[in-house]
């Protein structure tokens, strides 16, 4: 493998472990408000982002190339609502979807065909976690704030699984 682009997946490695410490952290907030679905939706979340990272870390390894971890750097740990969360989950996702398609790009300047397939699964993917991002904003936006909606949403929210979605690409 190209050296640009495993240098790269090491940082996205990174960048993948900080994403599940975030949610992890937006989990442990709304977890210790009593806000158990939020805290829950949170917490899939950061088993998603670890799956991710593991996809990455394994792909280099099939590759022939070592997986290097970095210290990870500290995460937010208050947000103002639900509302705020979501907009920095949004915000924070769309950051991620720049980086994946660096790591496309890269694939593509360096002629790596394989990593282009691996990295196609992640571009699906970051289209969906912006989507999921945007439709809870939406939803807040509704509930401005309601006591019952909020009530209303947590509950929902409290029914989210983990289903290792990176299966599906293999």
């Amino acid at each position: 493998m190209n050296k640009r682009l495993e240098q790269a997946i090491n940082e996205q490695i990174n960048a993948e472990i900080w994403s599940a410490y975030l949610y992890l952290s937006m989990s442990a907030h709304f977890g210790a408000q009593g806000f158990n679905g939020f805290a829950n939706w949170f917490k899939v979340q950061w088993q998603e982002e670890l799956t991710h990272a593991m996809k990455f870390f394994d792909y280099l390894i099939e590759r022939g190339s070592k997986p290097e971890l970095k210290p990870i750097k500290e995460v937010p740990t208050k947000w103002d609502s639900p509302l705020h969360a979501f907009e920095e989950t949004l915000k924070h996702e769309k950051e991620v979807t720049r980086l994946i398609n660096n790591l496309m790009d890269i694939a593509i300047e360096e002629k790596d065909h394989a990593a282009k397939g691996m990295l196609q699964w992640f571009v699906d993917e970051q289209v969906e976690e912006e989507a999921n991002a945007q439709e809870l904003i939406d939803t807040l936006k509704l509930i401005n704030g309601n006591g019952n909606g909020l009530f209303m949403l947590d509950r929902e929210l409290k029914q989210r699984t983990f289903v290792d979605d990176t299966k599906k690409a293999e």
